[in-house]
């Protein structure tokens, strides 16, 4: 586990970015907290008015005893303690039991609670909606975030841990704020509610009874800090369980043709008891607070308890505020100790939002210009002026690459692993920017277009295929916007794939996932480049397009790409030469430079790099036959 994860990053300011989700709800929020503080002054108005009953039972049950004012009076003027009793309950002599007050008061009682109860449930009600709808915007926050990162970002972090921030994260801070928030606020209003009532009864037991606020405090704040770097390692863990989990499920035919099965079982064992141990460490400390909490409510309640019988001897309080007293005392507390058993959602909610927020704060790929510039025609050519690039600020990998593509030229880039050859095609596409140089685009600088209005006339097919979870046709149809079903099928006829989909039974109704199951690796390339196709790009890109099919069907995609290519730069990455002969240019590529070009048989009688690449891929067929 690295430092980053092993505590937390900014709990303090984590959490103010946590509760500023809330800002744009502040008038939800006020009507909540209205809500609250009429749901606990119901509740808290309880406590006294049962007292006051607890009042007229017990002098409903003594009057009788005095058969006169005098004979009372007597009682009460002696200065033992059961005259100090009497002098509180304010006795009427022969007045028994007052059913209808006491009635009364009980249906009072009721009411409130019901209020209360009431109050509760909209304010509930509130909460939620305030809290989904802040989720609901962090949510797409991240999404456009993702789309504003950088191609560097994501090949940095494994998708596992992205989705896990991106799903479990953001679930858990939402699932964190319902939880507390709601609960937070009543017990905070309680807190005030209740002692404001305590005090009105007896200060001196108000006081005792604050005694237990300070420690508390410290109890609920020590252990936190204990906790809180458990939460971070828990949810950074996670994490990377994600992480495992999602590499091994997408590569699983792999794990088992090499029989990987019991390392990657291994692997997932050692993240899976990180996590347990992490998420352990987190319960438990945290754990700790609430029946530590306990444990100082009870010595409260103990301590108002015995005093409190104390001023009723000494006739300093009735029977019935000694009740109310007792009540609150226990009100008090709950809240307190509700507060601190939340410290754990709390933290851990605090402890995913760094995880977001750290997403939210990664540096994003530069600004489009404010005034983009455009074409007045795109046509398609593409000059690479004295471009120069590198992943790492320390390993130059393309160094002053000139190069100038015509209108309708197709240009093949070959060369050995690691050359340059998609990072060419990724700055053409600006998913990384250039070092130094300019790329031109019918003589307009890309670095001064918006990186829509550039991709838009590109038109690319990867050697590893993308599909969603959907049906072929709209599969095809990503392509472009608004395609109508004929559009659709002609572009799947010039791709070859019309001839499979037939053979289908719901034919272009077929719905596959986004596995591409039920179909081959083959067609799946087919159905990207029928993709491309429908767009109708200006530029094409094909890196290795054609990877993934049979030499039939290769010959087939040639012919096709040939009409495609017809009036459109083409771009035309590949190893296997035999499928470049015919392209205009061909760009032989070494460590981050063109080193060769020329057309086939220039470069064939030339006899330098690309001869022995070709004579290379030429000896290795003819010993693949013998």
């Amino acid at each position: 586990m690295n430092a980053g994860t092993e505590k937390s990053l900014d709990f303090k300011n984590s959490s103010k970015r946590v509760l500023g989700l809330l800002r744009p709800e502040r008038v939800p929020i006020f009507g909540m907290l209205l809500l609250g503080a009429l749901s606990v002054a119901c509740a808290v108005a309880g406590p006294k008015l049962l007292g006051n009953a607890t009042n007229l039972i017990v002098k409903g049950a003594i009057g009788p005893k005095f058969h006169s004012q005098a004979e009372l009076d007597a009682v009460t003027r002696s200065n033992d303690r059961t005259a100090a009793l009497l002098r509180t309950l304010h006795l009427t002599p022969g007045k028994g039991m007052d059913y209808h007050a006491i009635g009364t008061l009980l249906l009072w009682v009721l009411l409130i609670y019901v209020c209360s109860a009431v109050f509760g449930v909209v304010q509930g009600r509130l909460a939620a909606r305030v809290i989904n709808r802040a989720v609901n915007r962090l949510r797409a926050e991240v999404d456009a975030k993702l789309t504003r990162l950088p191609l560097s970002y994501f090949d940095k972090q494994p998708r596992g841990e992205v989705l896990s921030r991106v799903t479990n994260d953001i679930d858990n801070i939402g699932q964190s704020m319902q939880q507390s928030m709601g609960q937070l606020v009543n017990s905070l209003l309680t807190v005030v509610g209740v002692l404001a009532m305590m005090f009105w009864i007896s200060w001196l037991l108000a006081l005792i009874a604050l005694i237990s606020v300070p420690l508390s405090v410290v109890v609920a704040a020590r252990v936190g800090k204990k906790a809180q770097p458990q939460f971070v390692s828990q949810w950074a863990t996670t994490g990377k369980l994600n992480a495992h989990i999602e590499e091994m499920y997408t590569g699983h035919a792999l794990v088992k043709v090499f029989g990987r099965q019991k390392e990657a079982a291994e692997v997932f064992e050692r993240e899976n008891e990180a996590l347990f141990a992490s998420s352990f460490k987190a319960q438990f400390i945290s754990g700790i607070i609430q029946p530590a909490m306990f444990f100082i409510g009870n010595l409260n309640y103990v301590l108002v308890a015995v005093v409190g019988g104390l001023r009723v001897a000494s006739g300093a309080l009735s029977i019935g505020d000694v009740q109310a007293f007792i009540q609150y005392s226990r009100q008090f507390s709950q809240p307190l100790t509700q507060v601190a058993s939340m410290a754990n959602l709390v933290q851990s909610g605090v402890a995913s939002a760094e995880r977001v927020f750290e997403l939210l704060d990664s540096e994003e790929q530069s600004a489009d210009p404010q005034r983009p510039e455009r074409p007045a025609e795109l046509r398609g050519l593409v000059s690479f002026e004295d471009v120069s690039f590198r992943y790492e600020p320390e390993k130059p990998l393309i160094e002053g690459l000139s190069l100038k593509v015509e209108p309708g030229q197709t240009v093949a880039i070959v060369g050995p692993t690691g050359a340059g050859k998609t990072t060419l095609v990724n700055l053409l596409m600006r998913f990384y920017e250039v070092s130094g140089g300019r790329i031109t685009l019918d003589g307009v600088d890309i670095a001064a277009m918006s990186r829509e209005e550039l991709r838009s006339g590109i038109g690319m097919v990867l050697q590893d295929t993308w599909l969603f979870g959907g049906t072929i046709a709209e599969n095809i149809a990503y392509g472009a916007n608004g395609a109508s079903r004929e559009q659709v099928i002609e572009a799947a006829r010039a791709a070859h794939v019309d001839r499979f989909v037939r053979t289908l039974p719901d034919g272009y109704d077929t719905v596959i996932d986004d596995e591409g199951t039920g179909v081959s690796a083959g067609e799946k390339q087919l159905i990207t480049i029928a993709r491309a196709f429908l767009a109708q790009p200006s530029i094409l890109v094909l890196d290795e397009a054609t990877s993934s099919v049979d030499t039939r069907t290769e010959v087939l995609i040639q012919r096709a790409m040939a009409r495609l290519r017809s009036g459109r730069t083409s771009f035309v990455i590949a190893h296997r030469l035999s499928t470049i002969r015919d392209a205009d240019v061909i760009l032989v590529m070494e460590s981050g430079s063109i080193v060769e070009q020329g057309s086939h048989d220039e470069l064939i009688d030339a006899g330098g790099a690309y001869a022995r690449l070709y004579q290379a891929q030429f000896a290795q067929a003819v010993a693949e036959t013998e």
